[in-house]
């Protein structure tokens, strides 16, 4: 008698697997990945291999897959389509190989080697050269009529090449590529509408779709791998004969079959496919070995529910179940501010996962996540570790959702989010410690103050030592101070400081777009600083938006009206959007003290006047300049060009007045010309700005 606690492990197993198999094959709608599927079937092989007292005729391990779906019209297989053994390690693919040889007596058997496409099992029934049937694999046995959406997949041939056989069964894998994939759950998106969950069920409901125009909406695919019932005795010798045949057929084929020799040459092409799956434009979940002669195929014979003579080699799991602990909150280099799921660590895709993303607040309320849900998580080679569902059934009583956040957890500063996006960001830009890095990067970059030799390794520094909190700080540093920091040493220090110093002396529209306010580039500081002349002002115009922006919700029709008589509106360039971006930044009381300290350090520009509108002898034109200028850089050619009222633009469009071409100059030339659009080059330039010189 066996025990009777494994007696019950057996029978909770099978109950457990059938229902995977019904959610797999007949609904559609699996909710384990397939490592989790691999286990519990490994575990129920393992125990009624040991106790063989255990076993029983209608356990999963003696079938296939699951009972077709009743919709559809069933299909007897005239040959059983049986699926294969699994192996996950090189000592598994060793023994599977060691095997053959013992009971062939032959050793240096030649396999042929493919990649295990991770799609929907297909067979087609070609009678006369034409497509006549199409049926999934069921349950090995039985399976159901596809024909209907088959037939819409255009990779699969309506009809073969003349000199193939009367009757011909081809077996393949229908599978969505990874492109047809993210354009369809774009779309999806876009539309409001179910996103599909990833590139193998999408395959196999698609096929199963009783109406075949959804089907042939969906970018589905086919590779043959193999044939069943055929008139003729044997295609070829080998396997491989038999793919070159099915090639000249007219039918897919993968590329990537091949064939090797012996455990060695198995074990080389796993490698070599393993490095390249992440090019290849579908999903595959191992390879395949199967011996190529096709006599010792049938001299090897079947078990139960595989053939002896093939195996598939499974990468590392790229899915995996597990636990979410918690879901933090993460503000970025940007102020981007995301959701990270915290997991109960897990082993999968060759890595220890305790981390994965959940990219914006959107996708944490659609996908439904909350601490304590047994999740699914995926990670595919390098990619960052992501959690793509989670299995309802498991799912505590006591879960609760979890709620964006409304302010910073950095900083304390309001969270905030553009109609239309589905990020939230902070905006405490020069306050914000998550932000403090990226923020010393733009101050010092070159087209903001300009100081040579504050890169990304020295802010990581400053900041990490706690030498700089905000860019007010940088002109509190010393020599001692910086000499001792990693790879500085005196020289560096001093030419450091040199820059800081000469970093007091600037623009304001250098300095505005120092500050890195969010949508202020250089063209709307530019703007900013000629209009107004001074900060002062730009932050009594920009305070003065008060009234309209002290909710968080987005203006209406009558708001956005009464906006347009702001003072800060009448900028160029200078729309709601960035109206609010100003206000945001300049309310913050501690925005307004680092000012004070870095204008109060020395930091300072000429102030000048206001300006009343455009003027000078180029006024209301807008000018693009593109190429490279020898007698100067764009950067100044720019500068004496919005001197005389000109305004420099980046791109060119229908409103462009003119463009300045130098040597190299690109696209923006070939779109000028192709407008119509006057361009001068560099010696008409000089020509251009004398005559108005003085």
């Amino acid at each position: 008698m066996a025990d009777p606690a494994l007696a019950r492990r057996v029978a909770e197993l099978r109950e457990e697997i059938r229902g995977h198999d019904h959610r797999y094959h007949v609904l559609d709608a699996p909710t384990i990945p397939d490592a989790e599927y691999d286990r519990l079937f490994h575990e129920l092989r393992q125990l009624e291999e040991a106790h063989p007292e255990l076993a029983a005729p209608d356990s999963p391990t003696r079938r296939v897959g699951a009972t077709p779906i009743g919709e559809f019209a069933s299909v007897r297989h005239a040959r059983p389509m049986l699926s294969l053994g699994n192996a996950f390690s090189e000592a598994e693919v060793r023994d599977f190989v060691a095997r053959i040889e013992d009971m062939l007596g032959f050793d240096a058997i030649v396999f042929s080697v493919e990649p295990k496409i991770d799609g929907l099992a297909i067979s087609l029934r070609f009678e006369e050269g034409r497509l006549v049937r199409a049926a999934t694999r069921g349950d090995g046995e039985i399976g159901e009529d596809v024909t209907h959406t088959v037939r819409t997949i255009r990779s699969v041939p309506l009809r073969l090449s003349a000199d193939a056989p009367a009757l011909l069964e081809v077996r393949g894998e229908v599978y969505m590529p990874r492109a047809g994939f993210e354009a369809y759950n774009r779309r999806a998106r876009e539309r409001g509408e179910k996103e599909l969950v990833n590139p193998r069920n999408a395959a196999a409901g698609s096929v199963r779709q009783q109406d075949p125009r959804l089907a042939a909406a969906r970018p589905l695919a086919f590779f043959a791998y193999g044939i069943g019932e055929c008139s003729l005795a044997r295609l070829a010798d080998t396997h491989s004969g038999v793919l070159a045949h099915l090639r000249g057929y007219g039918l897919p084929v993968s590329a990537l079959a091949d064939t090797a020799i012996g455990a060695d040459g198995c074990l080389a092409y796993f490698e070599r496919i393993g490095a390249d799956r992440r090019k290849l434009g579908y999903d595959i979940d191992g390879v395949v070995y199967k011996v190529d002669r096709l006599d010792w195929q049938e001299e090897l014979g079947f078990v139960s529910r595989a053939p002896r003579w093939a195996i598939a080699h499974k990468f590392p799991a790229e899915e995996a179940l597990t636990r979410l602990l918690a879901v933090d909150v993460q503000v970025g280099r940007t102020g981007a501010v995301t959701p990270v799921a915290r997991l109960e660590p897990v082993f999968v895709g060759g890595a220890t996962v305790s981390n994965a993303t959940l990219h914006n607040f959107d996708e944490l309320a659609r996908k439904d996540l909350r601490p304590g849900d047994t999740v699914i998580v995926r990670r595919a080679g390098d990619v960052i570790p992501e959690v793509v569902g989670m299995v309802p059934e498991r799912r505590p009583p006591d879960a609760r959702a979890v709620e964006p956040p409304t302010q910073c957890p950095q900083c304390g500063s309001p969270l905030l989010r553009d109609e239309g996006e589905a990020v939230i960001r902070c905006s405490g830009g020069l306050v914000c410690p998550a932000q403090r890095k990226e923020a010393l990067r733009h101050y010092a970059s070159r087209r903001a103050l300009d100081i040579e030799g504050l890169g990304d390794k020295l802010a990581d520094q400053l900041v990490d030592a706690g030498l700089v909190e905000t860019v007010a700080d940088l002109y509190t540093l010393d020599r001692a101070t910086l000499a001792k920091l990693d790879r500085m040493g005196e020289r560096s220090a001093d030419k450091l400081l040199a820059q800081l110093e000469q970093s007091r002396d600037t623009r304001l529209e250098r300095f505005l777009y120092g500050l890195g306010i969010r949508d202020v580039g250089e063209a709307t500081a530019k703007a900013l600083a000629r209009h107004f002349g001074s900060l002062d002002a730009l932050v009594d115009a920009s305070l003065a938006l008060a009234p309209y922006f002290t909710g968080e919700a987005a203006l209406d029709a009558a708001g956005r009206k009464a906006l347009a008589g702001e003072a800060l509106i009448q900028v160029p360039d200078v729309g709601p959007v960035v109206a609010e971006r100003l206000y945001r930044f300049f309310v913050d009381p501690r925005n307004r003290e680092v000012l004070a300290r870095l204008r109060s350090a020395g930091v300072h520009w000429p102030e000048q006047a206001p300006a009343a509108g455009a003027q000078g002898p180029l006024a209301g034109q807008t000018v693009v300049l593109t190429g490279t200028l020898a007698g100067m850089t764009r950067e100044q050619a720019g500068a004496r060009l919005e001197a005389l009222g000109a305004k420099v633009a980046g791109s060119v469009s229908k409103k462009t007045s003119f463009v300045v071409a130098g040597s190299e100059a690109g696209s923006k030339l070939a779109k000028a010309t192709e407008l119509g659009i006057p361009v001068l080059d560099e010696e008409a330039l000089l020509a251009l700005l004398a005559a108005h010189a003085g």
